[in-house]
């Protein structure tokens, strides 16, 4: 499998690297992540409690990627932006699995907007890019497809399936469950966000995940189309 990038993505703004852990055990919790993941929510709830998302540069600059790619902003809410919401307004956030809730607690951290999808149900390659509107589209929860919109940003692979939609909605077709054993993590940035930020953040999803659910990763530049 490789990734690859529109230029006219990054022309837009966007930022992008991917990372990929394979062979992971992502069955039951393990207690030192459970304790670990419990601490720093509270810690992020309590750092977040005054928190302006509009004044914040990297979450706001999801939202001005939207605004500059004609996205509205009412209904698409960024991916890191809402899992703040979410923290704030439930004094936590909803548990999944050991690997998702790694990458969601690390996307709360770095407020970067991160996804994860199965290898093993991707078919070929992934690549981000504009869409044309022909696109499958069958969002996780789902099991009919939606219209795709032309001259969205969205992660596609070679069947011409949209495996997640911008940075917000993710599928059902590779969603991470507990039968997972080849992931890969989309780590995806904006013009406010640091390039040096991304690759922390991907290293950090390896190294917990790792620790955690074991396996091997890497981190993945993408190539340029």
């Amino acid at each position: 499998m490789d990734f690859y990038v529109e230029q006219a993505v990054l022309d837009a703004g966007v930022k992008i690297v991917f990372a990929a852990v394979y062979g992971l055990d992502n069955h039951g919790e393990d207690p030192e992540w459970a304790a670990y993941r419990d601490r720093r929510l509270e810690e992020l709830y309590e750092a977040y409690a005054g928190l302006d998302v509009h004044a914040d540069p990297i979450l706001e600059g999801f939202n001005l990627l939207h605004d500059k790619t004609g996205v509205k902003r009412r209904k698409n809410i960024p991916a890191s932006e809402n899992l703040i919401r979410l923290l704030k307004k439930n004094h936590g956030m909803f548990y999944i699995n050991q690997a998702v809730d790694i990458y969601n607690l690390i996307s709360l951290e770095s407020k970067l907007a991160l996804g994860a999808h199965n290898i093993d149900r991707t078919e070929g390659d992934v690549t981000l890019r504009f869409t044309d509107g022909s696109e499958r589209f069958v969002p996780i929860g789902q099991s009919e497809p939606i219209p795709v919109a032309a001259h969205e940003y969205c992660y596609c692979d070679d069947s011409n399936e949209v495996l997640c939609r911008l940075e917000i909605r993710q599928v059902e077709k590779t969603k991470v469950d507990e039968q997972a054993q080849n992931v890969f993590y989309i780590v995806q940035g904006n013009e406010a966000t640091p390039c040096e930020l991304l690759y922390e953040t991907a290293q950090k999803i390896l190294d917990l995940t790792t620790r955690y659910c074991g396996g091997s990763g890497t981190v993945i530049t993408p190539r340029i189309r």
